[in-house]
């Protein structure tokens, strides 16, 4: 059976993540190890122990939840189940390039570390919004944010998560004018999101200038599978090529539908795993193919579905 694994973003860490498989596997605990060394603080004890509110800052956030996805990925590893092809939501394509083999988990550490910190600082907090909107074709959603752009206020399509579920991005009072609208055109429901910043809109060009030398100096390598990247929605074959596509998608779309789409229908993925915490990205791939297997590995005990307990 061919087999994809997907890696979540943020919105999917939780306060003892990866616990389980680091006292289970020296493997996983390597991977916290090297990234403690690499950033200079506990990550375990972050993970692990939080508090919440710490885990919640974006900037522990991104680092925490590419550390406890790497764990799950080097057990995987370990036991020889491979995947022919990784992608990962978000900040969680820094977790297929370290599963692939494109940079180390130490450079993506620091890398996701330095992302959080700028996606923070690139809007002050209350100033940016984001936003579900349920039900309403993705098309009808590009054209109410379209709509609710102006020369003052900027508002994008952040994430296309399912065709039931697109992500809107910007100024507080266009992401709010847009959910109205969404509304009017017949969406289900338009809810706010509970994050700290716009993320994947123009807004966040600053973080992209900021992050850019910092991807440029890391060492990229080509990836030892093909890894579909989230600003095209096909695979990058060069360590060149991901780069890039790390560099665009600060600012740009996240093409959940079209990559989960690309993995079954191009590439003949067949099962689906989620190596991470949490099982957001197995309830979007339902969503969005149908005949495929999905696997969740946010606890150990997930591995009997996979014939490796």
């Amino acid at each position: 059976m061919r087999t994809a694994f997907l890696f979540p973003g943020q919105g999917s860490q939780k306060v003892g993540m990866g616990r389980s498989w680091a006292e289970a596997y020296p493997e996983a605990r390597s991977a916290f190890d090297e990234a403690s060394a690499a950033l200079g603080f506990d990550v375990a004890k972050l993970c692990w122990e939080g508090p919440e509110a710490e885990l919640q800052l974006t900037a522990n956030t991104q680092p925490a939840i590419l550390v406890a996805s790497v764990a799950i990925a080097r057990v995987l590893a370990a036991k020889g189940f491979t995947a022919a092809a990784v992608a990962g939501h978000s900040l969680g394509e820094y977790s297929a390039h370290v599963a692939a083999g494109t940079i180390s988990l130490a450079d993506a550490a620091r890398l996701v570390r330095r992302r959080g910190e700028l996606m923070q600082r690139a809007v002050p907090v209350g100033v940016g919004a984001m936003a579900a909107i349920l039900g309403l074709d993705a098309g009808a959603v590009r054209e109410v944010a379209e709509a609710a752009t102006s020369d003052a206020f900027v508002c994008a399509v952040a994430n296309y998560n399912s065709p039931e579920q697109t992500v809107i991005a910007g100024h507080r009072p266009a992401v709010e004018w847009a959910m109205e609208a969404a509304k009017e055109r017949g969406a289900k429901r338009a809810l706010p999101l509970p994050v700290s910043a716009p993320f994947h809109s123009p807004l966040m060009a600053p973080a992209r200038e900021g992050l850019t030398p910092d991807l440029e100096a890391a060492d990229f390598r080509d990836p030892s599978v093909p890894v579909v990247v989230n600003i095209d929605a096909v695979p990058v074959a060069t360590g060149a090529d991901a780069r890039a596509a790390l560099v665009r998608q600060i600012d740009g779309p996240v093409r959940w539908v079209e990559s989960v789409r690309y993995l079954k229908n191009e590439l003949g993925i067949e099962r689906f795993v989620e190596v991470g915490p949490g099982s957001v990205l197995t309830g979007l791939v339902k969503r969005i193919v149908d005949g495929v297997e999905t696997v969740s590995l946010s606890e150990p005990e997930g591995l009997a579905k996979l014939g490796l307990a």
